[in-house]
């Protein structure tokens, strides 16, 4: 893991702390750090926040499944859910939300650096969401032609993008509410400390790891402020065995829980020895 939030003078993100949403240009800072091992198989980039509530009851509920299924009344009307972020200049938002309004922005790169030259690591950004979510629950809007600027005409974009909806990618088929990127934050975290698949690395040939062990440097644009609610930022790189991918949240929970009831079933014996052996019989003395 690498944080990059930037609180640390010594950090090179140090003066990118006090970023805005619609900071122009966006503030960019380097990382260079150094893979101790080399990663053999597919690799998974993910980018973590914490102390970011996405379990909010009123932050879970501001959106409109109707509108991001595609529903053109509903593109035009959004959900009442949505307040205050349901329209902008009398203009219906959309995507609405609060949800959508928070997506995280930042954009990384990651570069091998070998003899002073860097050579940048091809980074996939499809294929990284639910099939479930980008086939059925997201839609575009439908109409005359696949033109999404049409499509989204009478529509604003959320108060803290950048760029209007059909705007996330050039590619049609990772466009408007089917971008990968936003299907990816409108699934929300359980927990306050959390991470979200940003990227694949796929291995190339089986003769060679898709990541060699040595040194690297991660490109960041950041724009995606933390600071305010003391949160943080990091870039994660995993891989998966045939066991899967690393997953303490259960381990965790299982010795808790474990814990638990060895203790219950400690004071328990106790009062059983204390106390069960005292008569138990209803007869009155006489």
């Amino acid at each position: 893991q690498i944080d990059y939030t930037g609180t640390e003078p010594s950090s090179p993100c140090n003066k990118c702390l006090n970023v805005s949403w619609d900071s122009t240009p966006p503030c960019t800072c380097t990382i260079n750090f150094t893979l101790e091992h080399s990663f053999e198989s597919n690799v998974f980039m993910y980018y973590g926040l914490s102390n970011f509530y996405q379990n909010h009851r009123r932050y879970v509920k501001s959106r409109d499944d109707s509108q991001l299924n595609g529903d053109n009344s509903s593109l035009l009307n959004p959900s009442k859910e949505c307040e205050p972020y349901r329209t902008n200049e009398d203009k219906p938002i959309a995507p609405c939300g609060a949800i959508a309004n928070s997506m995280f922005n930042d954009t990384l790169e990651l570069y091998r650096i070998d003899n002073d030259t860097r050579t940048p690591i091809t980074l996939i950004k499809k294929g990284i969401a639910w099939w479930t979510d980008k086939n059925v629950k997201f839609r575009n809007p439908t109409g005359n032609g696949n033109n999404l600027t049409a499509l989204f005409q009478g529509t604003t974009k959320p108060v803290n993008w950048p760029k209007p909806v059909y705007m996330l990618d050039s590619e049609p088929d990772n466009n408007g509410f089917i971008n990968e990127d936003f299907i990816v934050w409108m699934r929300t975290a359980a927990l306050p400390t959390f991470r979200k698949l940003y990227r694949l690395i796929e291995r190339k040939n089986n003769l060679q790891p898709t990541l060699q062990a040595g040194k690297y440097s991660l490109d960041i644009a950041y724009n995606y402020p933390v600071h305010s609610f003391d949160g943080r930022k990091r870039m994660i790189l995993s891989t998966i065995s045939w066991m899967g991918g690393k997953n303490p949240f259960l381990g965790i929970a299982y010795i808790t829980v474990g814990s638990i009831c060895f203790f219950l079933g400690v004071v328990l014996l106790f009062i059983h020895h204390k106390y069960g052996n005292r008569n138990t019989s209803a007869d009155i003395p006489n």
